[in-house]
Formats: C-alpha cells, sequence, structure tokens
C-alpha cells in the first residue's frame, strides 16, 4: 500500500502489505464494496472521496481478514484525507 501524488511520487508507505487470506472471498459485495474489489494480483486506487468509506468498510472487517495492514491502511487513509492530489493504492503482485 502506498499514497502517491498525481504526478505518482510516492508520498507514504506501508510497511507490510495485505495478508490475503481466503477470507477475502467471503466479503459481502455489498457490505464491503472497496475491499471486496481489491485482488491480490492487481492494482486499486481509491481517492480522497473515498477514504471514509473506506475506512468505515476497515472498522467493520472481519478478524479473518484483520492483521497489521489495516492499521496502517487506517494511517495512509488519513495522509489522503490531509493532502491535495493524493490516492492510496493497493498494489498487486
Amino acid at each position: 500500500m502506498v499514497v502517491r501524488g498525481d504526478s505518482g511520487d510516492i508520498v507514504a508507505s506501508a510497511k507490510v502489505g495485505v495478508e490475503w487470506t481466503a477470507a477475502f472471498a467471503d466479503l459481502d459485495r455489498v457490505r464491503f464494496p472497496l475491499l471486496w474489489a481489491l485482488d491480490p494480483s492487481g492494482d486499486a486506487v481509491f481517492n480522497w472521496r473515498q477514504m471514509p468509506m473506506l475506512l468505515s468498510e476497515l472498522d467493520r472487517l472481519p478478524a479473518a481478514c484483520g492483521g497489521d495492514w489495516v492499521a496502517q491502511a487506517r494511517e495512509l487513509c488519513q495522509v489522503v484525507e490531509r493532502g491535495i492530489h493524493l490516492y492510496l493504492w493497493f498494489v498487486g503482485d
């Protein structure tokens, strides 16, 4: 996970990535539309307008999908919210 500006420069980054488990496949796409859309093989990009919804999804994420990455994702969401022209990237392999 990284925060990038419009020019692609990295402003902040997480020390760990999403811990992909089989539990992600069980996420309800209605209750977790942003997290449900994550793909371990592809990138996903979120803008400042999506931060409140993403934070809400992180707050109710099942424990089976949790880990250190959740706290770091929250911190990166705050970086995006405080900045201008910043985006949170979930970078796949």
